[in-house]
């Protein structure tokens, strides 16, 4: 293609980019925004402007600010850490910020997403024409497939909601234009690129890739197009040898991204995969994908199968549009997990090349032909919407039929060719029909997820939600920014999150305690479901927040400060107020202990494995709990169980066994304790409790105090059913839920008075205090070990990556207290550094640089060899 093509080409991708963000851009110029209200605000804005300020900050790998403490270079390399396109996007805006063109503000990411989406749709459409120009498109007709595969509802549903799953359309391309290249000529270096760049870019999405690649691979070889392609035999060496190369280049960012991913924990899925399941009307009313138009009526023109290239695109596209029904195919591409679909995009490339065949050889086609395949396409989108709808319809749905009969009649005038330019008229009504499809998917279907926020039905997120109370209220803000200018202790966490929001912290720019993420410390997941059972007033996969009231926790992670609003749960104990701002309140513990303490008493998880969460506590205030330990090691402390001095009684519901029916609006059981000496400063009420019908889930309430659990098939139930409830203590313990049937076994009943926190307290105030500085992946300690005690424990997550040195020497990290870090120290004064580098970052530099230098070597050894000798 001349260079005059590309530039008419390329100006062409951009127009139609802006054309195709039409509504986005409407909305973002009267102040609004097309970005998901949930994911949209609550992860893809606030991570782009945090890991910008991170890296900015020279924090690449670590940062105190991720939760309680996480590597964000690998857990947050499933989003953004490793984007190509983040990366490019954050190197302009340093140059801009330099310049002092803009404040890089959580607005400005909000701002950008709009403007980075039209430069990253026209870059596919240029790496979409590349590809199929190489397969022998004529360029006009090369460019409508990429309209075709670029412009669609499976793209702008990425970006709303998920704004890196669109980088994915990005890659794709690449890897098969660097599979022809080996196919046809035997040439992998552009394979090896791409390779290289799809690893680095997203794990998750190479794997979706290269399956994807794989299938077009394998259907090529069964469909040869080129004139002579490379040996099977050759082209299987240079794809093994290819991937292997561009996989050692993206090690030091692949590596690390899927330690990440190892080292969270999801639930396994234990729903039913069904082979096929109609999810998604693709025909007239698609909320992933939605099939041309032109596309469907192609695929049932039967004399143009005789040619290879349009049977390759054919086939591939029937295939993949009955994959695209297949819940099994879902599970596949999604890791083997519950069924998601995210791979679609291979269905609108191959459907964009059968479009694009198809135009090309239209003149080859009869009027009978095409009248039939306009036929058979009405039919089927009359079959499509009565099954979907029972013959209803909506504005979209409507649209997308009204330009099936556009493009049927534009196809059967371009047959008659009774005017030489209908041929053009088809053309452009298909993309056309590209861009009214996109643009009223946006305003019907993506901008009404918004209406939660308060917005008009249609319209996007305004642009006052990043200031409103329900995003990052000004009152707590405000609060905790005085709070901690005026703490000493730099390290003090707060306990505050808007609503469901656990990523305010990252919103709010403060030390907190809560975070939502794909990918989490597994560790830390642990802690919170399993090891100390806290409640998180909402029970729901890649989410920690708070430390359900338990003051106990608060002392041992460094929680100072809660912040309450008006309808919060119960302030825990010991908290007194210090700030009030309109509806919110702040209060400080009263029983704070240093960031370090030395422990002397080892406790082990397998002698507190039967112990209540309440026993852990205090064994953790008493000493470290470890998860092997050599020596002499203590005995679980003992709680006692006051379930049978207290009297329970159904309320509204009847109780027989392990079964809990609840007959009334709401109901459940009262706990009486009937001895009021046995009721100390709180109670915590233990249980495992299970719906079991799976219709809906349920709020409980046990006093003042209310959580929330999913209904039993949602794929974001944690599973775990085991309850710890702290309440301040009352004679009546009051265990609410709505009507329904319950499991409810294993109800127990523990009081605290927290004694051995103070006694934690009254050991760490006779010590001089330790000096401590903790920033990204680097801290500082000087710990003056007066007792002798042979560990120092911290709330510094553990995680593999950092590294420990002791007075100069290097010294082994330690699991404690289940999920945090633990060190062997001296008597004395100790002087603790701690270092943090992504998982196996060190060797995977050195195997990218090794790599690089070998396929350097080689490249310039075989072009010395290809030189003529004079």
């Amino acid at each position: 293609m001349t260079k005059r093509n590309w530039l008419i080409v390329t100006a062409a991708a951009l127009l139609v980019s802006v054309a195709a963000h039409g509504f986005m851009l409407s909305e973002w110029l009267h102040g609004r925004y097309l970005i998901g209200a949930n994911d949209g605000m609550s992860q893809m804005v606030p991570f782009k402007h945090f890991l910008y300020e991170s890296m900015r900050d020279g924090n690449y790998f670590y940062s105190e600010r991720f939760g309680f403490g996480g590597g964000i270079f690998s857990q947050l390399g499933y989003y953004f850490s490793t984007s190509v396109v983040f990366l490019l996007t954050a190197a302009v805006t340093v140059c801009l910020e330099w310049a002092g063109a803009v404040d890089p503000s959580l607005q400005y990411w909000a701002d950008a997403t709009v403007f980075v989406s039209i430069i990253r749709l026209t870059v596919i459409q240029l790496l979409a024409v590349v590809f199929f120009r190489q397969l022998g498109l004529r360029t006009r007709y090369a460019y409508a497939g990429a309209v075709l595969y670029s412009v669609s509802v499976l793209y702008f549903r990425h970006v709303t909601y998920w704004e890196f799953f669109a980088d994915a359309m990005l890659f794709l391309p690449l890897l098969l234009i660097g599979a022809e290249r080996i196919m046809r000529s035997g040439k992998p270096a552009v394979f090896v690129v791409a390779v290289m760049l799809s690893m680095a870019d997203n794990f998750y999405f190479a794997y979706v890739n290269f399956l994807l690649t794989f299938i077009y691979i394998v259907f090529r070889w069964f469909i040869p197009i080129a004139g002579r392609d490379v040996s099977k035999l050759r082209q299987m060496i240079q794809f093994i040898v290819g991937g292997i190369a561009g996989a050692a280049l993206s090690a030091p960012f692949f590596v690390p991204a899927v330690y990440g991913y190892l080292n969270n924990y999801r639930p396994p899925f234990e729903g039913e995969i069904p082979l096929f399941r109609m999810h998604d009307n693709f025909l007239t009313d698609g909320r992933v994908v939605v099939l041309p138009a032109i596309a469907v009526v192609a695929l049932l023109l039967f004399p143009l199968y005789k040619n290879r290239l349009f049977r390759l695109f054919a086939l591939l596209t029937t295939m993949l549009a009955v994959l695209h029904e297949s819940p099994a195919a879902g599970s596949l591409f999604n890791g083997l997990s519950a069924p998601q679909y995210r791979w679609e995009h291979m269905l609108m490339l191959v459907a964009g090349g059968t479009a694009a065949c198809t135009l090309q050889y239209w003149k080859t086609l009869r009027v009978k032909d095409i009248a039939v395949a306009a036929a058979g396409a009405i039919g089927l989108y009359a079959i499509f919407t009565i099954v979907d709808r029972g013959g209803g319809g909506s504005l979209y749905s409507d649209s997308l039929i009204v330009l099936l009969f556009v493009i049927c009649a534009l196809a059967l005038l371009a047959a008659v060719r009774q005017f030489k330019h209908w041929d053009g008229a088809l053309y452009l009504a298909v993309l056309a029909a590209a861009l009214v499809t996109v643009i009223l998917y946006q305003e019907t279907k993506l901008a009404l997820d918004n209406t939660d926020v308060g917005q008009v039905q249609g319209q996007g997120v305004p642009k006052s939600f990043l200031t409103s109370d329900g995003y990052n209220a000004a009152a707590p803000r405000e609060m905790i920014q005085r709070l901690s200018a005026d703490d000493p202790d730099e390290l003090a966490r707060f306990d505050w999150m808007i609503g469901l929001r656990n990523n305010t912290p990252i919103v709010q720019d403060f030390l907190g305690m809560s975070m939502y993420s794909s990918l989490l410390n597994k560790n830390l997941l642990h802690f919170y479901w399993d090891d100390l059972s806290i409640d998180m007033g909402r029970e729901s996969v890649s989410r920690y927040a708070g430390l359900g009231g338990r003051a106990n926790l608060y002392s041992l992670l460094n929680g100072v400060y809660a912040v309450r609003g008006e309808h919060g749960n119960p302030v825990p104990y010991g908290f007194r107020e210090v700030a009030e701002q309109d509806d919110y309140r702040a209060y400080e513990s009263s029983n704070r202990l240093p960031f370090v303490r030395t422990a002397g008493r080892v406790y082990t998880e397998a002698e507190l494995a039967d112990s209540p969460a309440l026993a852990r506590e205090h064994a953790m205030l008493d000493g470290i709990i470890l998860e092997n330990a050599s020596g002499d090691t203590e005995r679980a402390p003992e709680v006692t169980d006051l379930i049978r001095q207290a009297d329970v009684k159904p309320v509204n519901a009847e109780y027989v066994g392990d079964t809990l029916v609840v007959t009334g609006e709401n109901g459940g059981l009262d706990l009486h304790v009937k001895d009021r000496s046995l009721l100390k400063e709180d109670m915590y009420v233990s249980m495992y409790l299970k719906r079991t019908e799976a219709d809906q889930g349920f709020a409980m309430t046990v006093n003042d105090y209310r959580t929330t659990r999913k209904r039993i098939d949602s794929i974001y139930r944690t599973r775990v059913y085991d309850l710890s409830i702290r309440i301040p203590s009352d004679e009546t313990i009051r265990i609410r839920m709505p009507q329904g049937t319950y499991t409810l076994r294993d109800l127990a009943l523990y009081a605290e008075d927290y004694e051995t926190l103070k006694r934690a307290g009254q050991r760490s105030a006779a010590v001089p205090p330790p000096d401590v500085e903790w920033k990204g992946g680097r801290a500082s300690i000087r710990l003056d070990n007066v007792d002798a005690d042979p560990y120092a424990v911290m709330p510094i997550p553990y995680e593999k990556g950092w590294r420990a040195k002791v007075n100069g020497e290097r010294i082994a990290i330690e699991k404690a207290n289940y999920a945090f870090t633990g060190i062997r120290i001296g008597p004395g004064v100790n002087t603790i550094e701690l270092t943090y580098y992504p998982p196996y970052f060190g060797i995977s530099l050195l195997l990218a640089v090794i790599t690089a230098g070998l396929l350097l070597v080689f490249r310039l050894l075989t072009r010395k060899k290809g030189t003529p000798r004079n």
